[in-house]
């Protein structure tokens, strides 16, 4: 009979494993294994490997999220132009203005297709306009009252992009602008 060092349990000399526990009492039959090691519990070199991967797993999130957060493009450098070859233009907040010239009263809707704004006035006047670089733009004018010629331009980064203009007394001006 041999005893298992782990458990106590008398197994027979012929066994290879504990019938109790399943430890291993000999390699070969009828030659005991030396296990002066204590194995209770968890195998020591499992433990650390496993630990060894987690610590590899936080490591490569925590550089995962300082990267990320670090390459975000904040909101004054989203408003920046970028010409064709690849220079980098610092541009006001925002690259476009309109121009409304009218002899007298007018009117205008301008902006981003998708959120226009109001405005009216007489004679010229100047609006920067709330669009990125990237943004379309549509300006709709219309001649409130007077003769004369109702003119209305568009300027990206200071140079006219867009314009057109009436003479006619109740004729809207439309202009789109696609980026």
């Amino acid at each position: 009979m041999v005893k298992c060092p782990r458990c106590g349990y008398e197994n027979s000399t012929a066994s290879t494993y504990c019938v109790n526990c399943m430890y291993v009492l000999s390699q070969e039959k009828g030659e005991t294994v030396n296990n002066s090691k204590n194995n209770k519990g968890w195998n020591i070199s499992i433990a650390r490997k496993l630990m060894i991967v987690l610590g590899l797993i936080v490591i490569i999130l925590l550089l995962f999220s300082f990267v990320n957060n670090n390459s975000q493009v904040s909101q004054n450098d989203t408003l920046n132009v970028v010409a064709d070859d690849g220079s980098h233009h610092q541009s006001a907040s925002y690259p476009f203005k309109a121009i409304i010239k009218g002899d007298g009263d007018w009117s205008a809707k301008m902006g981003n297709p998708s959120y226009l704004v109001e405005k009216s006035g007489s004679g010229t006047r100047s609006f920067s306009l709330d669009c990125a670089a990237w943004d379309d733009v549509e300006i709709d004018a219309q001649k409130n009252s007077g003769e004369g010629e109702l003119k209305i331009q568009l300027l990206r980064n200071g140079e006219v992009v867009a314009e057109n203009s009436t003479t006619n007394g109740s004729d809207i001006v439309k202009l789109y602008f696609d980026s």
